[in-house]
């Protein structure tokens, strides 16, 4: 077992890593571990341990900023902004509940450096897109910053987009300073019921394309569905969701009503069932628990997902539902076998990328991120050899070789 060591601020961290570059040990980052099975298994000698590095450095709720360690738990981040009714807009996947560990035991740092999004990906974007700056240790052991606290066009590098869902293999972040947005003050969802996968992908498309401001769009097959309270029967459904000032939220609701007419009836969640539907749909829970079937990602384009789902239901026996309007789709497949070539040639006449996200030590010994063409292959080594170059900080975590 690695040897476990703990730090509890920027100098220690960047006192680790040189030490580890001088005595050429590979250093597994973490913080609390609830993201610890994302990637492939660790290759280190030593646990280098970061949830020490905690506290909110900096919150401007006029300036809508907010900078915090990365230690930093993330629950105390949004009870923080939920206070002043404020957000993280991309909607944060909790993963710990995936891997049969509590809810609510990340840290902003494993947030930032995995990238995971949730349903509001489609409407506010991914985490990168909201990073205004960042602290870091190279595996050099060298600290740098970049970015600031405002959104700015500049040219040249941005680094806290680029470190965003590198999962700790270029740098291990500090400190981390985010854009925030206003709480929408209420929400809720529409449903529609027995969409085949054809129409599931046609009646997401024209509320996306509408004018109704859509932030969650999803579709859950039959099995799932019947798993929820507030679906009668044994049916497919679609799920919208509206968010904003309750007047705008009633126009845009008859509005998309309106819009979904041709599909069938609608049946409307109120906010505490719409918000409870959506953490379930954000943070994967119809396949949560420490159980080893293999869980897949796949990113696709939205009108290819409800098939895809289906197919990999139909051909592997898979289950599964879809999120950001039909462009993700979680896959849980049944038995020992992850079965990432018959995944990845499922998806491969749709296009897109397959991530394995939750799944035994041996299986993700193997592909576990989407294979790289060589040239991009290429370029990930010389990024990786530019900030690390002695292979210190999580190597082998994405790639065998990097």
């Amino acid at each position: 077992m690695p040897e476990h060591f703990s730090i509890s601020d920027e100098a220690s961290l960047a006192a680790a890593v040189t030490e580890a570059v001088e005595q050429g040990l590979r250093l597994d980052v973490r913080g609390t571990g609830t993201r610890a099975g994302l990637g492939r298994a660790a290759q280190a000698d030593r646990t280098l341990d970061v949830s020490g590095l905690s506290g909110i450095s900096l919150y401007e709720p006029d300036e809508l900023v907010l900078s915090a360690r990365a230690g930093t738990p993330l629950a105390q981040i949004e009870a923080l902004l939920a206070d002043a009714s404020q957000m993280l807009a991309f909607e944060p996947m909790d993963t710990g509940p995936l891997f049969g560990l509590p809810a609510g035991g990340g840290t902003i740092g494993g947030m930032f450096a995995c990238n995971l999004a949730g349903p509001r990906r489609l409407s506010h974007g991914a985490v990168r897109d909201h990073a205004l700056g960042i602290r870091a240790v190279s595996g050099r052991g060298e600290v740098f910053k970049s970015g600031g606290r405002v959104m700015k066009n500049v040219t040249g590098y941005d680094l806290p987009r680029m470190l965003a869902g590198s999962l700790g293999t270029l740098a291990v972040m500090s400190e981390i300073t985010l854009k925030v947005l206003p709480l929408p003050p209420t929400e809720e969802t529409l449903l529609v019921f027995g969409l085949d996968p054809a129409a599931s992908a046609r009646a997401m498309s024209a509320a996306m394309g509408s004018a109704c401001e859509v932030s969650g769009a999803a579709s859950l097959p039959p099995d799932i569905a019947a798993a929820r309270p507030e679906v009668p029967g044994d049916r497919a459904i679609v799920a919208l969701r509206l968010e904003g000032f309750e007047p705008s939220v009633k126009a845009r609701r008859a509005m998309l009503i309106s819009v979904l007419a041709p599909f069938g009836a609608v049946e409307v969640l109120e906010p505490p069932a719409s918000r409870d539907f959506w953490r379930m749909v954000r943070d994967a829970l119809p396949f949560a628990g420490s159980g080893l079937d293999a869980v897949w990602r796949l990113s696709t384009r939205p009108t290819a997902g409800p098939a895809l789902a289906r197919t990999l239901t139909d051909t592997l026996g898979a289950k599964t539902y879809c999120d950001w309007a039909g462009g993700l789709v979680w896959a849980l497949m049944p038995g020992e076998a992850a079965q990432g070539e018959a995944v990845r040639a499922a998806l491969a006449p749709h296009g897109g990328h397959a991530t394995l996200i939750r799944a035994t030590a041996a299986q993700r010994a193997g592909d576990v991120f989407q294979p790289l063409e060589s040239s991009l292959a290429a370029l990930t080594r010389r990024v990786k050899a530019s900030f690390d170059p002695r292979g210190v900080l999580n190597p082998g975590r994405m790639y065998a070789e990097v």
